[in-house]
């Protein structure tokens, strides 16, 4: 029988998973750290009863051979050995030849650095969760989108605002394209958590108020978002601003991911009526 060929990326998973588990000590998942150890960390069965896989199955992981490994069990192999969110990101992708899905919970509050580069952008600025909930935002945000500082901690999200904010509404001459697109960006989103429920819960709580929502959402579109573009706004003091925007990732410390908007009025007329309405001068 011919031998199948290795997999390097098989090798280099065994190679980690067996370094990560002879850095784990038995007193930090609870059990006890006998004298007659031979070797450093937990054992391979204790891995497996962590967990809860079996040895054989376990082994053969760290032998490099070629099994199949779902989500579910790296996910209990990343509690198991205690790995970092970069190390869970790497496990993923060795075992998988991808990222791991995107942790869904994220910060309540952004740094006092990130606040302050935000506060520094003359024009609009928003800090959001995949889950688009708006975590930071700077004056002129507050002008355009309304202040979120004056809504509850669970009504401070993008999606929400789109569709039960009147004057919100108002300043979009092309809302119903930009609301589909958005409706479907988020359901793209929630796809790729790695936890949807807190996606389906929004989801769910704003089709019980949009019959608009609740049409989108029916229709099941997926779009992935774009990272610049272009927006037109109609302001009743200074008319039309077009602006064009840029959505940059900025990962935590602990591997979740936040989203930095910065808007900027394009150049001519746009600029002049955004700097008459943010009252800028010089």
């Amino acid at each position: 029988m011919t031998e199948r060929p290795r997999i390097p990326r098989r090798d280099e998973l065994a190679r980690f998973l067996r370094s990560r588990r002879a850095r784990v000590r038995p007193a930090d998942v609870g059990l006890p750290d006998g004298s007659r150890r031979r070797t450093p960390g937990l054992r391979r069965e204790e891995v497996a009863v962590l967990a809860d896989v079996g040895v054989s199955w376990y082994t053969w992981l760290e032998q490099g051979r070629d099994i199949h490994v779902s989500e579910p069990l790296l996910e209990r192999l990343a509690q198991a050995l205690r790995l970092t969110p970069t190390e869970r990101a790497h496990l993923f992708e060795l075992a998988h030849g991808r990222p791991a899905a995107r942790p869904t919970r994220a910060p309540e509050a952004v740094s006092d650095t990130l606040q302050r580069v935000i506060d520094a952008h003359p024009y609009p600025a928003l800090v959001s969760t995949r889950r688009w909930d708006v975590l930071a935002w700077n004056a002129p945000a507050a002008i355009v989108y309304g202040d979120y500082g004056q809504l509850p901690v669970g009504r401070r999200n993008g999606l929400w605002s789109m569709f039960t904010q009147p004057e919100r509404r108002a300043l979009m001459p092309d809302w119903e394209s930009a609301a589909r697109r958005s409706v479907a960006g988020f359901r793209l989103d929630a796809a790729r958590a790695a936890d949807r429920a807190e996606f389906d819960a929004l989801a769910a709580e704003l089709a019980s108020v949009s019959p608009e929502f609740a049409r989108f959402w029916s229709e099941h579109d997926v779009i992935d978002q774009v990272p610049e573009g272009r927006k037109a706004l109609v302001f009743p003091e200074v008319g039309v601003i077009e602006f064009e925007h840029v959505t940059l990732t900025h990962a935590e410390p602990d591997g979740r991911e936040l989203r930095v908007s910065l808007y900027s009025p394009r150049p001519g007329e746009s600029t002049a009526r955004a700097r008459k309405l943010f009252r800028l001068t010089g």
